[in-house]
């Protein structure tokens, strides 16, 4: 059966409705070398505070991994258990702090023992059923790109290019946006992975503004599986579309709301909901304008009667 634009949007909704949607989210973080006391020290300071922020949220299977653990047949075991237990409904949240390095050739993750690349990571990554965000903090980073790009995999990276070779900061915002109310622009208490890029994009260039020094990074999105990665990803190139929907955590009233099993589903539908209406303005180019308002109008609508009922 063929849906049109208007189907395909209800149909969304509707599997969250009847609690199709519930899934298992599986958080893989881990803190490659840090080659000197100090970045050793930063690298599993911040896997730490993201394991306990990660940890918080319902129903999540965190798993972290640093120091002499973060090796490649730890990564490569704990990636092929989550191939062979996640659903499609699922999702992914791997995560990489440290450093990198790239020879113009492949990118490599810098771990205890021998070095994870870019091509061994994606070849792991396509065994995994589930929706996958790649959060790669690393220097270097973004020379992983076209290795691990892949449409629907929601892809950041902490630099532009391989080239970008200095130690980041971009991890250190990327973990406040977790911890910050501000980084959930829409208020709805759902930090989204779109939601947080933004936030940790622009406060690692106010970093570099403040220091009066020459950024040395510079951090990227992809998630069609066919770009270089941007800067400020938004229906003019496409690009955040899928990170939109990538709930990262959720915070206030929806944390709470996701622990209780009679608003679980009331949630699953608001979320698809809201999923919907950011697919809707992605496509505004291509409805017609009054087509686009009624549809807008109609999730506006549903979206307000699915919250009344949460707030109950």
């Amino acid at each position: 059966m063929r849906l049109g634009t208007a189907g395909r949007f209800g149909w969304l909704i509707l599997l969250a409705a009847s609690g199709a949607l519930r899934a298992d989210t599986f958080y893989v973080t881990v803190a490659g070398l840090g080659g000197e006391q100090e970045y050793e020290q930063r690298f599993t300071g911040w896997a730490n505070e993201l394991d306990k922020i990660l940890k918080g949220e319902p129903g999540a299977k965190v798993t972290t991994l640093s120091g002499a653990a973060a090796t490649r047949s730890a990564i490569q075991a704990k990636l092929a258990e989550i191939a062979k237990q996640a659903k499609p409904e699922d999702s992914l949240i791997l995560t990489l702090i440290g450093h990198g390095s790239f020879d113009e050739s492949d990118y490599k993750f810098n771990i205890p023992g021998p070095d994870l690349s870019a091509t061994e990571l994606a070849a792991l990554l396509d065994k995994i059923p589930a929706h996958e965000l790649i959060v790669n903090m690393t220097s270097c980073s973004g020379g992983a790109i076209p290795f691990v790009q892949k449409p629907n995999r929601v892809l950041i990276t902490a630099t532009k290019s391989g080239t970008e070779k200095n130690a980041t900061v971009f991890a250190r915002y990327w973990i406040e946006a977790l911890r910050d109310p501000a980084a959930d622009s829409d208020k709805n208490d759902i930090i989204t992975a779109l939601e947080a890029f933004r936030y940790a994009e622009e406060k690692t260039g106010k970093f570099f503004e403040t220091e009066g020094r020459l950024a040395t990074e510079h951090a990227l999105l992809e998630d069609t599986g066919k770009g270089d990665g941007v800067k400020t990803p938004g229906p003019d190139n496409g690009e955040g579309l899928v990170a939109s929907r990538f709930a990262m955590l959720h915070i206030g009233t929806a944390q709470a709301q996701a622990k209780d099993p009679e608003k679980q589903k009331l949630l699953k539908q608001k979320e698809a909901i809201e999923q919907s209406i950011d697919e809707l303005k992605y496509k505004k180019a291509s409805i017609p304008v009054e087509e686009y308002r009624r549809m807008l109008t109609k999730f506006l609508v549903d979206l307000a009667k699915t919250q009344e009922a949460l707030d109950k």
